[in-house]
């Protein structure tokens, strides 16, 4: 019987929470450097972070938010509360699925949410979510690895997520920014980087 794409990510995510930030970290210093600051830096007011995973953003936003976060992984989710413990960053962190978060319409002034659309089993829905909590002007703010539009770069993405995608549910292909619009969001700022492989965007809801 084929898993359940979520349980998977879930399953997935939780084997790898004890390892996940030795790992991320090297990424982080050669692929993904200033990213997090980058979207962070940015976020103001009622701030929801989706899929906050370990709790990586938290040392880089402004101290005058107020923040929540959800994680699917319950693994990850535990390493993120110690941190922000430990960093002093008052945050309400509990669990919740970014295909269906469990707020009212209209609850945030901000959402970020940062490398993890590539690995969330309907990206669609979860952006599509990501509008309806935002308030009317509200800004939404993504960081992630995207599909190159240099072809010999995005073939051997392609090639990458043959095995990526079966194992752990994580795409290299994806390339969110066109599906913004429909789900009533204006790109106002965004960059690609790294050959076309990174992508920063900030949009406000319209």
């Amino acid at each position: 019987m084929r898993e359940d794409p979520t349980a998977k990510a879930k399953r997935v995510w939780d084997s790898v929470a004890p390892r996940y930030d030795s790992s991320i970290g090297f990424l982080e210093r050669i692929q993904f450097a200033g990213g997090r600051e980058w979207v962070c830096s940015r976020a103001t007011g009622d701030v929801l972070e989706v899929a906050v995973g370990t709790g990586r953003n938290l040392p880089f936003y402004p101290t005058d938010v107020r923040l929540t976060g959800i994680e699917l992984s319950p693994a990850m989710l535990d390493i993120a509360r110690r941190r922000a413990t430990e960093l002093g960053v008052p945050a309400d962190l509990r669990a919740g699925d970014a295909q269906a978060l469990p707020f009212a319409d209209g609850s945030f002034d901000t959402v970020v949410c940062a490398l993890s659309l590539c690995a969330i089993p309907d990206h669609g829905t979860a952006i599509a979510e990501m509008a309806r909590v935002l308030r009317h002007g509200g800004r939404l703010l993504l960081l992630d690895h995207i599909g190159s539009r240099w072809w010999p770069v995005w073939a051997l993405q392609k090639l990458i997520e043959l095995v990526t995608v079966r194992t752990a549910g994580e795409h290299m292909t994806r390339r969110p920014l066109p599906m913004l619009a429909a789900a009533g969001l204006r790109v106002t700022d965004a960059e690609q980087l790294k050959w076309g492989t990174v992508e920063r965007v900030a949009a406000v809801k319209i």
